[in-house]
């Protein structure tokens, strides 16, 4: 099986590197409000998106936001409604996004040892994107986040664990921990079913990626029940990483439940939101923020707001009047299935492939 896929899986990227172009900002989409920015060093190769309300800026808190495979940086800024956010409560976005040259898939290459090195690759030029951000505008370096779906949710976890000083907090969404893989092959497997460590583990391999150490940023997860893609378990795996991280009892969490998803809390450092019903992608409440697509399910909640509430970007959500809410076709099919067949089950698996981007079209 790993020779005939070998064929059609990329393990290494191509590592030319071409200059930033110096041509003035330009809108990336209409829509979306981001405008693309120059920047320099580039070792990884990646496009710099940026978005300012009006009157914001020395002093605003900055937003970090990395798009899925096959998004982009204004796809993903629509659909989640980071800058329809950020009109309302004042802060600065920054968008990345990943080139096909890199990653056929356009999927940032979270499994690249060279590409989540501190100072190496995709991690070190997002990091420039941030220094970039915080320099031109006077942002508050105090109060820096970061969040991103899938791959972004991945590379999320990388830049917290490469970059720990440089954020206040960070969102993984659909994501794995950091440390789940070094190589494709890591990858699948870590996709299908995270591996097994203790907190502690989990832990050390955060605090090898830096000298930090600590405090460290707080960290809210989000994880659908029924993800085809990436395993529910890879958001335990995330959750045991911070808590060894903060010193925290992974039996010390309070429960509730929040528009029907369920939440653990560690007070202000950590948290966990199971979506039952939900697959891969991004939750969100379009009656509140954000537009449903491809990757961008409506789920009555809107993770966006409850993400940058827990940061402390605003004040506790007003949660909207329930409303009977249709689930997308794929997840009621979920609902109702019986015991799948090989061929179902092949057919999930090169689905995964293919929206990991290990796999070509």
């Amino acid at each position: 099986m790993w020779r005939r896929l070998a064929a059609f899986m990329r393990f290494d990227g191509p590592f030319g590197r071409t200059k930033p172009n110096p041509l003035k900002p330009r809108p990336a989409a209409p829509a979306s409000g981001l405008a693309e920015v120059s920047f320099s060093p580039n070792p990884g190769n990646l496009r710099m998106f940026a978005y300012l309300p009006p009157g914001v800026g020395a002093g605003a808190p900055l937003v970090v936001i990395l798009h899925g495979c096959g998004q982009t940086a204004a796809g993903y800024d629509l659909g989640a409604g980071w800058s329809q956010l950020a009109d309302q409560l004042g802060f600065a976005v920054l968008a990345v996004e990943q080139k096909a040259v890199n990653n056929p898939n356009t999927c940032f290459d979270w499994f690249n040892p060279e590409d989540i090195t501190r100072g190496e690759g995709e991690a070190a030029s997002i990091a420039r994107m941030i220094q970039t951000m915080a320099e031109t505008h006077r942002l508050d370096v105090s109060r820096i986040f970061i969040t991103g779906l899938s791959a972004g949710g991945a590379m999320t976890a990388a830049m917290l664990a490469a970059y720990p000083e440089m954020f206040a907090g960070g969102a993984i969404i659909g994501g794995l921990a950091f440390g789940s893989a070094q190589n494709v092959r890591d990858a699948l497997e870590s996709m299908r079913s995270a591996p097994l460590r203790t907190p502690a583990q989990w832990g050390d391999s955060v605090r090898a990626a830096s000298d930090h150490k600590g405090p460290w940023p707080k960290i809210s997860i989000w994880h659908g029940g029924l993800d085809p893609v990436v395993n529910i378990n890879n958001a335990q795996a995330s959750v045991a990483q911070w808590a060894g991280l903060h010193g925290l009892s992974l039996t010390g969490a309070v429960q509730e439940t929040v528009n029907g998803a369920i939440r653990l809390g560690w007070d202000d450092k950590l948290e966990v939101y199971t979506l039952p019903v939900m697959g891969h992608g991004t939750p969100i409440d379009s009656r509140d923020l954000g537009q449903a697509g491809p990757f961008i399910l409506e789920a009555g909640i809107s993770s966006t707001r409850r993400i940058a509430e827990f940061w402390g970007l605003t004040a506790v959500a007003q949660p909207l009047p329930d409303e009977p809410q249709a689930l997308p076709k794929i997840e009621a099919a979920l609902l109702h299935r019986s015991v799948p067949s090989r061929q179902d089950t092949e057919n999930v698996i090169m689905r995964a492939l293919r929206a990991a981007g290990l796999l070509k079209r």
